[in-house]
């Protein structure tokens, strides 16, 4: 614990604590709990929550620490998808001088040399938290599904071939939840089917056990939703989605490549934006592109809506000075200068060259 004028931060990396902490801020999304921390955290990564209490506020930050291999140092990033600050009550007024003096000196004291964050469109008075506190990049946009619109509003946004499709998806299929081992095996096969299809990276091909901890998590809820085509019984495309608080987030998805032409991701999503309206969810984030690219990803989600919300990331350098030679001992190892997308990347000492 640092204790710096009447403030003071304090690293948690005890679930129950961590949990308990998240449970006071009111916008958490399930990105910021413990247990998909170390889900996502590698195996030379630590997952931490730092907790910076003022005089008035209390602001909360999840994120995974990795050492830097070769050197004394390390840097801070997030978990796989919307992540950032959180504040345990109104930030509307935050003034954020005590908060990055104190975080800038528990970093320096720590060895940590950078910090990136993506942070989530759907949380309030995040760039608040981190104003002058390194730089807020917009990297592309997300679409989200208004769920406090009536359903008929929410299916007057929808592209009117996507109606089409929809409907004929949902009288050829039967929708049912993935309640067993075997259900949920069938739909970790056809994920990884999936990436295999549109050549994803290898990060993106979790483990199984991924998925059943994912299923198995008390700190949000999971929920696997299947097509089966009625003609044969097989089951033809899955689609897991993840609830916590006001948000459903569309997390991953996969389908046969035979049956692509039925459409059995667009009817999982029009069945999952039903039950969230009628469970009075808030938001249903549907995502992006690939690296927040307007791709064919994008086109596809948009065919839902085009409420779109930025997607930002947050990247601060703690110690310039370090950070300039670690690229320097970085183009002196690999024999090259970095070129323009690893000067993009951030932090560029650990782009691939």
């Amino acid at each position: 614990m640092v204790a710096v004028k009447n403030s003071m931060i304090e690293i948690c990396t005890d679930k129950k604590q961590w949990d308990a902490i998240i449970k006071t801020c009111p916008h958490a999304d399930f990105y910021h709990t413990y247990d998909y921390h170390q889900l996502c955290k590698q195996v030379d990564e630590q997952a931490i929550l730092l907790k910076y209490t003022g005089e008035e506020h209390c602001i909360v930050l999840p994120l995974l620490i990795r050492f830097i291999e070769g050197t004394p140092y390390k840097d801070a990033t997030s978990v796989y998808g919307y992540a950032g600050p959180l504040c345990t009550s109104g930030c509307n007024d935050f003034a954020n001088d005590d908060f990055v003096d104190d975080f800038q000196e528990l970093f320096l004291k720590n060895n940590i040399v950078s910090v990136f964050s993506r942070l989530n469109p759907y949380i309030p008075n995040q760039e608040l938290i981190l104003k002058d506190f390194g730089t807020i990049v917009n990297t592309g946009k997300v679409i989200n599904i208004d769920l406090t619109q009536n359903q008929e509003t929410q299916e007057r946004a929808y592209q009117s071939r996507l109606r089409t499709y929809v409907n004929k998806a949902r009288r050829l299929c039967t929708i049912k939840e993935a309640l067993n081992k075997d259900d949920i095996d069938i739909f970790i096969d056809m994920y990884y089917e999936n990436m295999r299809r549109v050549n994803a990276k290898a990060h993106y091909f979790f483990d199984r056990q991924y998925f059943f901890d994912l299923m198995k998590s008390n700190s949000f809820e999971a929920q696997i939703l299947l097509a089966v085509y009625n003609e044969t019984e097989e089951i033809i495309g899955g689609s897991l989605f993840i609830k916590k608080g006001d948000i459903v987030q569309y997390h991953l998805s996969g389908s046969r490549e035979e049956y692509l032409y039925l459409n059995p991701i667009k009817l999982l999503i029009d069945e999952m934006r039903q039950i969230a309206t009628k469970e009075n969810y808030t938001y249903f984030n549907l995502g992006g592109g690939v690296g927040s690219k307007e791709d064919s990803l994008f086109q596809f989600k948009s065919c839902f809506s085009k409420n779109y919300k930025d997607f930002k990331v947050w990247k601060y350098i703690v110690n310039q000075e370090v950070y300039n030679e670690l690229i320097a001992k970085k183009q002196k190892r690999e024999h090259a200068n970095l070129n323009d997308a690893c000067l993009n990347f951030f932090p560029s000492y650990r782009c691939e060259l």
